[in-house]
């Protein structure tokens, strides 16, 4: 495949599109933006633009995390979630977005509980649409920031051994990661209750390798990703307990001799601490955790000054 030239598309709607080489042109972004964030002030590539953070989910990281790569880029950003927009009183998404555009904002970076949202809205604008997390189908930057996090720490995310352990059904930080991961050239394994991880993922992502002796999971493991339990949005419980899932899946200290030396814990938050993983690993030696929220600001400072250049021309 010729590498590309430049980036092809103003919206980001999941990592099904990409292809590996779009995916290194957000690394090499990235890898340009992150000294930046040591640094006072800013830059000035996305000034007089103005971004629109559409959350209409909670969120802290991913929020915080868009709001500050936008003004690192120099732009406006503006803030609206279901309590303060007119979608309360009835107003469709399609208009508020087109709103959103008529008043000549450059980029909305949606949240939705839907599956399929933003690649909809993006059909109905001309402006940039990212997309922060859609229903239980994909979290295209999470999985950006993720794999940038194991290139930084290991060098490369070709041939690396990645198990996601936890919710993989409802989860689309799962679904992403997988896509993601498997274009770079990464092994992944998934792993966690037969309910959360049915026989049928296999057949939905050929080449992912389902493993139901959690010890093997572990052990054979360079990064061990956790997934918590997405309650929310689980329709009958698949699950008896968090006190029985942590019995038997949560990562504790007795588990972590499992893995091998210079393994990495990373989770993409929020953590549920002594759930699926105790408070002492999550805090310790092998985790990343924090080096991924970092970085998550340098990949969407990345993301956003792609897209936006991609809707410019």
């Amino acid at each position: 495949m010729a590498p590309t030239t430049r980036w092809k598309s103003k919206d980001l709607i999941g990592i099904d599109p990409l292809g590996e080489d779009d995916i290194g042109m957000v690394f090499r972004e990235a890898d340009r933006f992150l000294p930046a964030l040591s640094r006072a002030g800013g830059l000035s590539l996305l000034k007089g633009h103005t971004v629109v953070n559409l959350f209409l989910e909670p969120s802290t990281r991913t929020r915080t995390a868009f709001d500050i790569s936008a003004k690192r880029l120099g732009a406006e950003v503006v803030s609206i979630d279901t309590s303060a927009s007119s979608l309360v009183k009835g107003e469709t998404l399609r208009d508020t977005a087109l709103n959103i555009e008529a008043l000549k904002a450059d980029a909305i970076v949606l949240r939705h509980s839907s599956a399929g949202a933003a690649a909809y809205l993006a059909r109905q604008v001309g402006i940039s649409v990212i997309n922060a997390g859609d229903g239980a189908h994909e979290h295209p930057t999470q999985a950006l920031l993720d794999a940038y996090t194991l290139r930084r720490r290991f060098g490369k995310v070709a041939g690396l051994k990645v198990t996601i352990l936890g919710d993989i059904l409802f989860s689309r930080v799962a679904r992403s990661n997988i896509l993601c991961l498997g274009k770079l050239g990464a092994e992944v394994t998934v792993a966690g209750p037969a309910t959360l991880v049915p026989e049928r993922l296999a057949e939905a992502f050929p080449g992912v390798r389902i493993e139901r002796d959690l010890r093997k999971a572990l052990a054979r493991a360079d990064a061990v990703m956790l997934l918590r339990i997405q309650h929310e949005r689980q329709t009958t419980t698949h699950f008896p307990s968090l006190g029985e899932y942590t019995s038997q899946f949560g990562l504790n200290a007795a588990r972590a001799a499992w893995l091998k030396p210079g393994a990495v814990i990373m989770h993409p938050g929020p953590i549920n601490r002594g759930v699926e993983v105790e408070s002492d690993l999550a805090d310790g030696p092998r985790s990343v955790i924090l080096d991924q929220v970092s970085h998550g600001v340098a990949v969407r400072m990345a993301v956003l000054n792609l897209c936006m250049g991609a809707s410019r021309r």
